[in-house]
């Protein structure tokens, strides 16, 4: 039986940007991964206002109240309720609250990486670390290094290279532990089972 990250429906608030996350889903290894996001009026997604790529998930918004926007390599998608846009793996984006009031979507990733544990370090952060960001509510550089080296090739910026983005990060991160900041949640260590017929070999030179 899956063990839940944290309590099914858990609410976060990142207060910075308007922006509620809920942890509809907690469990590792489904597909996809999947949590709910509400976005008060104004909200711009945190750092989602920042342009960023999943180099190896796609990333669905399906609007169930309010309305969206998701700009996709400079392409605004306007999104409604009852409809969804998917952001190719590798696409620059960002979205907004597009609507008058409160919206809410469901973001969901595929294949699911370890995305829900890497979201959930940031609203856990949002909430429990504000050193960790501006008093406007941006991510500070080393924080930042930390999270995006652990969980490589979940998330970069658009723009720089990623293997600049990877050196940095790589270089700052032990500096960022240096300073106290700590994950709020490590990334999993999956155990890769060896083959049968690696099995069969293992057994038979213990056997001798």
């Amino acid at each position: 039986m899956q063990q839940a990250l944290v309590t099914a429906n858990t609410h976060i608030t990142n207060a910075y940007n308007k922006e509620t996350f809920v942890f509809t889903h907690p469990y590792d290894g489904e597909d996809p991964a999947r949590f709910d996001v509400i976005l008060g009026e104004g909200g711009s997604g945190g750092g989602n206002a920042i342009a960023h790529i999943h180099p190896e998930a796609d990333e669905t918004f399906h609007v169930q109240e309010g309305c969206l926007e998701v700009m996709i390599d400079g392409t605004p998608h306007i999104v409604e309720a009852g409809h969804s846009v998917t952001v190719p793996k590798g696409s620059a984006h960002c979205f907004r609250n597009a609507f008058s009031g409160e919206t809410r979507a469901t973001v969901s990733f595929h294949p699911p990486q370890q995305q829900l544990r890497f979201f959930l370090n940031l609203a856990m952060w949002t909430a429990e670390e504000p050193r960790n960001f501006s008093a406007k509510g941006d991510a500070k550089l080393l924080p930042m290094a930390l999270a995006l080296h652990a969980y490589r090739d979940h998330l970069y910026i658009a723009g720089p290279p990623i293997w600049f983005q990877k050196l940095l990060f790589a270089v700052l991160a032990p500096i960022a532990g240096l300073t106290g900041r700590r994950l709020a949640i490590k990334p999993s260590v999956r155990r890769q089972q060896p083959a049968p017929e690696a099995s069969r070999t293992l057994a038979q030179v213990r056997g001798n």
